[in-house]
């Protein structure tokens, strides 16, 4: 690419339109109780941000969605056209998107926060995450963030406080782990906690399956390094986390979920791993690994078992097993409405519970609670939750047994320095394209 080009790429692209008129005619960010509509803004374009937006317009009562931000113009583009297709039978959802509130660039999420919304949906690349609640609780805007909510431990620890000021001001936060709005996770973990099925002995989660999408641009179709891994964000650790962070995050929440009690947050103190790179090992494919096995250990010496894959041909499962004094609790599996108990006596007993699709639940229950002024929190979990699945994959890049404790105080930022188009960014390809690979026993983790 040529100097001017790259210039003239960097000028348009970080650069967002700005409507004053537009702006003023908006409605205040901060929603009081018993207001007939709730304004909304989407930052995070992609599929899950679409998803997420169309469920915020279809919650009970009147929403409006007014501003909407990316770093990509082409991902907003067709994200509107998504919503707008999949709530034009609505009436009490608005789409009110004018040219003027249409936000590109790295301070896009600002903008669409400054547009006098009540609540920000907030869907990029994980990486981003801490930066962009911590400035809508500065703001005052209620939030919803998708999982995982950071992808070190200095943005956790971000999160951890932006929560706690959050809660001062009375803000709402909800995060995307919608197995806690599923009604048979919620009935079933009721029934472990009461002690139907005895003490919890051990935890079996897994997230095994063929992978996700490939990398959808290459390096010839980007015009910088930082525009290529954006657009396949989902193989660099500093977006992603990786996919124990991305996707496994879910398995091991439940096993959090199960361990705490009385509204007690629990999670492990340590844990150890090994994992690697074995089948995915195109440079196409960034620096993730393919598999992670980990064994996390709680304060009372429980033991949770944690696999994650992605490699085609193998035996796939997304579920959760939890051990009991008295039988085996099985659960997993988006959609299902009922789990089962198989006891050690031989018998077995279904856990049955229908409910709303928990990805419509969650939204519900966010805007229930903005509506009526409830105290709403998910942070809490969603961080501690998010530092679970960083904590096992700081064991298997490093190979060693690392603490609860010194992962999160002492856990290395990887994020980079600056956001820009030509930024430095913390795994740079060499002249092949190829980029360094965690190695066990060698990468260093910890500061």
């Amino acid at each position: 690419m040529s100097d001017s080009s790259r210039r003239d790429f960097l000028k348009t692209s970080s650069v967002a339109a700005l409507g004053a008129t537009a702006l003023g005619a908006l409605s205040s960010g901060a929603y009081a109780a018993g207001e007939d509509t709730v304004s909304i803004g989407l930052v995070g374009c992609g599929g899950r941000g679409t998803g997420a937006c169309a469920q915020a317009l279809k919650s009970p009562g009147k929403v409006r969605l007014v501003a909407m931000g990316d770093v990509f113009r082409d991902q907003l583009d067709g994200s509107l056209r998504n919503v707008e297709r999949n709530v034009e039978k609505d009436d009490t959802a608005e789409i009110a998107v004018a040219e003027e509130t249409k936000f590109t660039g790295f301070d896009a999420y600002k903008q669409v926060i400054d547009s006098g919304i009540d609540v920000v949906i907030l869907a990029t690349p994980p990486g981003f995450r801490p930066m962009m609640l911590e400035y809508a609780v500065e703001k005052g805007v209620n939030v919803f963030m998708e999982k995982p909510v950071a992808t070190d431990a200095p943005g956790v620890r971000s999160v951890l406080e932006s929560a706690r000021k959050a809660k001062e001001k009375g803000l709402k936060i909800g995060v995307g782990l919608q197995r806690h709005h599923q009604a048979p996770y919620i009935e079933t973990i009721k029934r472990i906690h009461a002690g139907e099925v005895g003490d919890v002995r051990a935890l079996r989660v897994y997230w095994n399956g063929g992978g996700v999408w490939d990398p959808r641009k290459t390096r010839e179709e980007c015009k910088t390094e930082m525009e290529y891994q954006l657009r396949n964000w989902y193989y660099y650790n500093w977006l992603c986390g990786d996919h124990i962070c991305e996707q496994h995050i879910h398995n091991l929440d439940i096993g959090n979920w199960v361990m705490s009690k009385d509204g007690n947050l629990q999670f492990p103190v340590k844990a150890n791993g090994m994992g690697g790179r074995q089948v995915r090992i195109d440079p196409k494919y960034g620096e993730i690994f393919d598999h992670h096995a980990v064994e996390y250990t709680y304060a009372d010496g429980t033991v949770m078992m944690s696999q994650c894959r992605h490699i085609r041909g193998c035996w796939n499962s997304v579920s959760e097993a939890v051990h009991c004094e008295d039988g085996i609790v099985n659960l997993g599996g988006m959609g299902r409405d009922s789990f089962k108990i198989n006891r050690f006596d031989g018998t077995v007993a279904e856990v049955k519970a229908s409910g709303k699709d928990p990805y419509q639940q969650e939204h519900d229950d966010l805007f229930g609670a903005i509506r009526e002024g409830k105290e709403y929190s998910e942070a809490e979990y969603g961080a501690m939750s998010t530092m679970t699945a960083i904590l096992g994959r700081m064991c298997t890049y490093s190979g060693k047994e690392i603490s609860m404790k010194d992962a999160l105080e002492k856990g290395l930022g990887i994020m980079p320095p600056s956001l820009e188009w030509d930024a430095q960014l913390p795994n740079a390809p060499d002249a092949n394209g190829v980029y360094a690979v965690p190695v066990p026993g060698v990468t260093k983790v910890l500061g």
